[in-house]
């Protein structure tokens, strides 16, 4: 055993350096061989540690291969744990010794420098290995993510005028909103809410707005009209109003009227915001609306086509169908609303594309 003339610390007769503090130990003993545990055929090369080994000047260092801290590296998937300035090193996770990481050499956890070449050990710890992963299962709702809503605003001529694109849960779209929706004076401030569903699906909702949102229907498709359904071609706002036999009075007077007869409801334009004008009747035989052609013309409204569309009846029910026209026919939506890619809506006095994204 050789004594550490500093702090007479007993240490094994080959060691060079003092565990108890670092000093380099008498020469007066002959110290014995030890191995650096290095494989024969070397190891990578990898960056020293920061802090080197104390020796004396007149003292060549011991020898030792560089850099084999690279040796204890390769034997963990995850760095040890420095801990922080002033506390002790955690003590080995399996129990045994510490290698030191600038020779390799193994000291007892007890060590505060390495034996072989007096490495500070402070800090130094077994390798840890990584925690196991473990997956947590995300909510069920949250396995889509949104859907992403453009609203393409359409020119006259059907070229693009600007986007306005929704990715959240729930947006506001009016006057308010700003974007291409800010100049249009017949945009309420809050129009309508577009609602984006886990599931893809996207709803819009009018929300009590004065002018509505309207539907362009596809060709020779046909759409139900109910009471006080309100559909729109060319400039001409037109209301369905079905028609119902009076009963008499309670004391058996029957009501005057014009002869109706065949008719099963009546087409009103609406002029103003409680205002209406002309009327027209609609025979159980069905009727045209057009520019040209028709039982009910709109001769000077160029966005009118020649034969624009057709109510027909089909049992108990009266449906609206587009003939092909030009600018279309709308139908003002009274109930929340599915838009699929393709669809086209009447907000103010503009049309929107849709298109939705995954």
């Amino acid at each position: 055993m050789i004594t550490c003339q500093k702090c007479a610390k007993e240490n094994q007769d080959h060691y060079k350096f003092c565990l108890g503090c670092g000093s380099e130990l008498p020469r007066d003993v002959s110290p014995k061989p030890f191995s650096t545990q290095t494989p024969p055929h070397g190891i990578k090369a990898v960056s020293l540690p920061p802090r080197g080994f104390e020796t004396a000047a007149t003292d060549p260092p011991p020898q030792f291969v560089p850099h084999a801290a690279a040796a204890v590296i390769a034997k963990s998937e995850a760095p040890a744990t420095m801990p922080a300035k002033g506390q002790s090193a955690p003590p080995p996770a399996s129990g045994g010794s510490v290698s030191c990481p600038q020779c390799a050499h193994e000291n007892t956890p007890s060590n505060l420098f390495c034996g072989a070449c007096g490495y500070r050990l402070q800090g130094v710890s077994a390798p840890r290995q990584p925690a196991a992963k473990t997956s947590i299962a995300a909510p069920q709702d949250m396995v889509s993510a949104l859907a992403t809503v453009s609203l393409t605003a359409l020119r006259a001529d059907g070229s693009d005028a600007g986007t306005f694109q929704v990715s959240s849960a729930e947006t506001s779209i009016g006057r308010d909103t700003g974007a291409i929706f800010s100049g249009d004076s017949y945009l309420s401030p809050h129009h309508a809410t577009l609602q984006i569903q886990p599931s893809g699906r996207a709803v819009i909702r009018d929300e009590g707005s004065l002018n509505g949102i309207y539907r362009k229907l596809e060709r020779d498709v046909p759409v139900e009209l109910i009471d006080g359904s309100t559909f729109r071609i060319g400039q001409e706002i037109v209301r369905f109003e079905a028609l119902s036999t009076e009963s008499p009075t309670s004391d058996g007077v029957e009501r005057f009227g014009s002869p109706r007869g065949d008719a099963i409801g009546r087409l009103v334009l609406v002029i103003g915001r409680e205002q209406v004008g002309n009327a027209f009747l609609v025979p159980a035989s069905g009727m045209h609306l057009g520019r040209e052609r028709g039982e009910v013309l709109f001769p000077e409204d160029g966005y009118v086509s020649g034969l624009h569309c057709r109510i027909n009846i089909e049992g108990p029910s009266i449906y609206l169908t587009d003939l092909g026209s030009s600018n279309g026919t709308f139908v003002r939506i009274h109930a929340d609303l599915e838009l699929h890619t393709g669809d086209v809506l009447l907000m103010g006095q503009q049309l929107f594309r849709i298109a939705i994204s995954e």
